[in-house]
């Protein structure tokens, strides 16, 4: 079947965001140039400017397929309206299979969120920020929480935010299975005692 022009063309996309990523496997997007990116690709460098205006936004494009797919499937959990066990236990299951299934995707993240371009690094603390609101807005709902003030949702909320990233960033460094599992468990039985703890919390509204 014969190949359309948006088909070349979002298939000549999909290769530039792929290049771009086996390129910065080593070093940041600020390194990166598209002439690189073209190369890599095997196009001619204007090329690279139908697609995207510069590296930097083609690096805000890939922050966001690392994240859209992961921020609906978490949502999707805490709105079958589980106890809080269940939230822990179905988040972290999906943030583990989503991080081996996107592993370069978040050695991208890991890796532009501490050397990336300005623009990059502020896309992605703003989208692990949209977690933590997101989550503060979802914890109102649980048993427990009903009486608590905006400011200590939103602390809860952070402080499991930063277990599930640190989680992440422990798997991507961790090529054994066995060390992954004790990884993957620590973070769950730390995950349930911040819960605990934050259930016996009286909220000062």
């Amino acid at each position: 079947m014969t190949e359309t022009r948006g088909e070349r063309k979002e298939r000549t996309r999909r290769a530039i965001l792929d290049a771009a990523l086996r390129l910065c496997e080593d070093s940041s997007l600020v390194a990166l140039s598209l002439r690189q990116v073209a190369k890599e690709v095997g196009v001619v460098p204007t090329a690279f400017y139908r697609h995207f205006d510069s590296i930097e936004a083609l690096g805000l494009e890939l922050v966001d397929e690392s994240f859209v797919s992961l921020r609906a499937m978490l949502l999707d959990v805490r709105r079958s309206d589980p106890a809080f066990d269940d939230i822990i236990d179905s988040s972290i299951g999906i943030l583990v299979e989503h991080v081996h299934q996107q592993r370069a995707h978040f050695q991208f993240i890991v890796r532009e969120r501490a050397a990336g371009p300005l623009r990059v690094r502020e896309a992605i603390n703003t989208a692990i920020e949209q977690f933590e609101k997101e989550l503060a807005t979802d914890l109102v709902r649980l048993t427990g929480t009903t009486t608590w003030s905006p400011q200590d949702l939103q602390i809860l909320s952070g402080l499991i935010v930063t277990a599930m990233v640190g989680l992440a960033e422990a798997i991507l460094r961790t090529p054994d299975p066995g060390a992954e599992r004790a990884i993957v468990e620590g973070a769950r039985v730390q995950l349930r005692m911040v819960v605990v703890g934050a259930l016996n919390w009286r909220s000062k509204l």
